[in-house]
């Protein structure tokens, strides 16, 4: 195949251009991938860990690389919403009750807030990147 040939797939034409994320995408997108981690994670060690902080470096990661220009903001506020979310879903509580749950989520936060502000500051630095590289672009044209 010559590279200027344009690939089939699934009945449509590639371009080579990689598919945005809306806002929306990104929000269900970060929702999904965080929860599914935690999951395993909570599954395969009983408790929210290493797999889920790696987990959610890569998940912002790859938010922000491809969250579409005009919604680049969604980027660095979907990843928190989803980590505290899978936090409060997947993390164990010691005993039940709606209390309980608050106290768990206020400690899983402080105690994960590495993880946290990685993947936030991680997904912050491509956006601003991105929206940079743009600005230069369109100034050049």
């Amino acid at each position: 195949r010559s590279p200027g040939r344009r690939l089939r797939v699934y009945g449509r034409r590639r371009t080579g251009r990689p598919t945005r994320l809306t806002a929306v995408g990104t929000g269900v997108l970060a929702v999904l991938a965080t929860a599914a981690l935690a999951g395993l994670d909570r599954m395969l060690f009983g408790d929210l860990g290493w797999l889920f902080g790696v987990g959610y470096l890569a998940v912002c990661f790859q938010l922000a690389v491809r969250v579409r220009y005009a919604d680049l903001l969604a980027a660095p506020i979907a990843g928190p919403i989803a980590f505290a979310l899978a936090l409060l879903l997947f993390a164990p509580v010691g005993s039940p009750g709606v209390t309980a749950r608050l106290v768990t989520l206020a400690t899983g936060l402080a105690l994960r807030a590495g993880w946290l502000f990685s993947g936030t500051g991680l997904a912050s630095l491509i956006v601003l990147a991105r929206f940079v590289a743009q600005r230069r672009i369109q100034r050049s044209r």
